[in-house]
């Protein structure tokens, strides 16, 4: 069903993206759907026409992440396959710095969409949407299998294994436990340590 307008557009849209910077700066358990309606300048029951409780808030916070995350990796990777090991290479490091970036500027919020995402209880679209971002990261597998940039094998299972990697990194990082070392240069380090790894 598509959102009511309101005075200042659309009021899913504006609460989405006011309770995910509520989430980043003071945490889940501040968040309130009171204080968001209260900030839109609308009657604290304005938002049960999209959230009917905090919990659908959270679940549509995850499921909007998921979906700004894989329109980000595919900005970054491309759209279409590359042709040589070199583009499919490029491709492959823009992807996995694109990520990086997405969950440094935003680590509360990636905890939530992978927690809901595994939670017994997910939604169907929540974890379609999860399954996106992946499809972005096998997609970009396949091609670099395709112009031999790298050897074959399990195309799923080379992505998942370089999707903990570079989660592995951007949580690390985003907790200060890098013991100094600059997130862009572990990133550098690892992609070409996976890289070099992958070829045939």
């Amino acid at each position: 069903m598509p959102a009511q307008p309101y005075h200042h557009g659309d009021l899913r849209r504006t609460l989405l993206e006011a309770a995910a910077r509520s989430l980043e700066t003071d945490g889940i358990d501040a968040l309130s759907l009171r204080q968001l309606a209260r900030d839109a300048g609308v009657s604290h029951a304005a938002p049960s026409r999209h959230f009917r409780d905090k919990q659908a808030l959270l679940d549509a916070l995850a499921e909007d992440g998921f979906v700004r995350m894989s329109a980000a990796l595919e900005r970054a990777s491309g759209a279409e396959s590359a042709t040589s090991p070199a583009a499919v290479r490029a491709r492959f490091d823009a992807l996995a710095r694109a990520y990086v970036a997405f969950a440094l500027a935003q680590p509360t919020l990636l905890a939530l969409m992978f927690g809901l995402k595994h939670s017994p209880d997910a939604r169907a679209e929540l974890i379609a949407a999860g399954h996106a971002s992946m499809e972005v990261t096998m997609r970009v597998v396949l091609d670099a299998q395709a112009t031999g940039a790298i050897g074959p094998g399990d195309a799923q299972r080379i992505a998942l294994v370089a999707f903990a990697t570079f989660h592995g990194i951007a949580t690390l990082a985003s907790g200060g436990l890098l013991d100094g070392v600059p997130a862009d240069d572990l990133v550098a380090a690892a992609l070409d340590l996976f890289w070099r790894g992958l070829q045939p």
